[in-house]
């Protein structure tokens, strides 16, 4: 059995129909436990993205905001849409809104866990995430280690081959580069970047991650308005086809449920608990706020960013449904590799000259920001595993196997890096949702505080023992740091 193969098996058994329905049901049951706070909370999502308050050992909520934004918009929104298209039809989209929408109070537990039980490195930043949370909160330290050394393999080895494979396919089909210079150029750029430390990615992050994110929505609007004619026809191609009611797309219902979600999850990293790593290094008064943030995140990756691609591709007939059997059920490019040449075709169609270009450009960004939003949440699990072994080239180490990655996944054939991929997120996901199904309850408390108090025009404070919190030292010694301060 060749390694393709191999990996191939394992990801058949991880990304089995369990997963798929265990994603849209812990969705299900967290939205109904915050009572849909991803839809009552909207208002104060929006307006605390603009908290903008730093320290010495924290990035401000907007900062944590685009690194998490730098993790989540990806090739996922450009490849992944398509590849989701290709096996599950258009009614794949309808599938990736629906765990975005439902996914986005998933995002808001896991990420206020992050808050609740995060604490200062050996260098006084801010960390946190699963491995710290599960310690902490379910007191199974063999369960955090095994999370912190799945993270560190999958951000820092299996991850970051997807999205420098998606760049230097991009950039080849654009203008010819070579996969070898792109890789050099990448691997140059990464390495400036993180070893310059968790500040540096913070003040990156925030300046590429809104920059690209709107350039590209504003591209896709004008695409979509110069085909306004077929934006009606779409819309319903999308639900018909989410449904089996399209008659054309029958044979990939199925796989239209589960190519949605496993793109969707992929894209907007709901549940797999990569989010919560920078979650945990926001600057907040209250650990709800930056979950709050958090959740808002999901629905500009999804709702905003996948769904420029999703509605390029769809109004303008540039791509192709092939059912589980090989047939093609539709074949608006024939002969073309599912991925980023299907957007790159699509804008190439209305606006000549200036498609290929645009997405491997935008392509870049979007992959290499999530490449070093990668670097950072495999540290921030050195950095848990460093608390108890105590070996700092552990570090150095890391920076080295992701430049390798980045350099193997670039030239690399898509598919086996897709798959490589595939298992770094399920594996995650597996891990992070069990987990946080069982440590729900201080996110709830905290959300319930945070309501409370905001209801009652107080600024908010975190008190986690009268919540009957326990183990979150770093509130009990703020609390204690501010009520000496006001005695002063």
């Amino acid at each position: 059995m060749s390694v393709s193969d191999l990996v191939s098996a394992l990801n058949g058994v991880i990304w089995s129909p369990a997963l798929i329905y265990l994603c849209l049901g812990v969705g299900l049951y967290f939205s109904l436990r915050t009572r849909f706070m991803q839809v009552r909370g909207l208002g104060q999502m929006i307006q605390l993205m603009f908290h903008n308050k730093s320290s010495a050992a924290g990035v401000s909520s907007f900062q944590a905001l685009a690194m998490s934004l730098s993790g989540r918009v990806g090739t996922g929104n450009i490849a992944g849409v398509a590849t989701a298209i290709t096996f599950g039809g258009p009614g794949a989209v309808f599938w990736m809104w629906m765990v975005a929408f439902l996914g986005a109070s998933t995002a808001y537990v896991e990420s206020t866990l992050a808050q609740i039980y995060k604490e200062k490195d050996d260098n006084g930043q801010y960390r946190g995430g699963p491995a710290y949370y599960i310690e902490k909160c379910m007191g199974q330290k063999w369960y955090a280690w095994i999370f912190a050394v799945s993270t560190v393999i999958a951000t820092g080895l299996l991850l970051p081959g997807v999205q420098a494979n998606s760049i230097a396919s991009g950039l080849a089909n654009a203008w010819g580069v070579d996969t070898a210079v792109s890789a050099a150029v990448m691997v140059l750029l990464l390495g400036f970047i993180i070893f310059g430390g968790v500040k540096r990615i913070a003040v990156f992050a925030e300046i590429v991650v809104p920059f690209m994110a709107l350039a590209y929505i504003l591209v896709a609007l004008v695409i979509v308005l110069l085909n306004i004619g077929q934006v009606p026809a779409m819309i319903a191609l999308i639900f018909k086809s989410a449904f089996g009611l399209e008659a054309g797309f029958g044979a990939v219902m199925g796989m239209a449920v589960q190519w949605g979600v496993k793109r969707g999850v992929y894209s907007n990293e709901a549940g797999q608990g990569t989010g919560p790593h920078p979650a945990a290094a926001a600057e907040v008064d209250h650990p709800a706020e930056q979950g709050y943030v958090q959740a808002f995140s999901v629905y500009i990756d999804t709702l905003f960013v996948c769904s420029a691609t999703a509605f390029m591709l769809l109004s303008t007939g540039m791509y192709n449904v092939k059912a589980p059997s090989g047939e093609m059920l539709f074949n608006g490019l024939p002969g073309i590799e599912t991925g980023a040449a299907y957007t790159q075709a699509a804008v190439e169609t209305m606006l000549p000259g200036f498609g290929a270009s645009f997405v491997a450009i935008a392509l870049f960004f979007f992959a290499f920001t999530t490449i070093v939003a990668y670097y950072y949440m495999a540290e921030t699990n050195i950095a848990y595993i460093n608390r108890k072994v105590h070996r700092p080239w552990l570090s150095f180490v890391l920076k080295l196997a992701i430049m390798a990655a980045v350099t193997y996944g670039s030239v690399k054939s898509a598919g086996l890096a897709w798959d490589l991929g595939d298992v770094g997120v399920g594996l995650m996901a597996w891990l992070n949702i069990v987990a946080i199904l069982i440590i729900q309850k201080p996110a709830l408390l905290a959300l319930k505080d945070y309501e409370r108090q905001k209801k009652a025009k107080l600024k908010p404070r975190f008190d986690p023992e009268s919540l009957g919190i326990r183990d979150a030292a770093f509130w009990v010694e703020r609390l204690k740091d501010d009520k000496a301060g006001q005695r002063k």
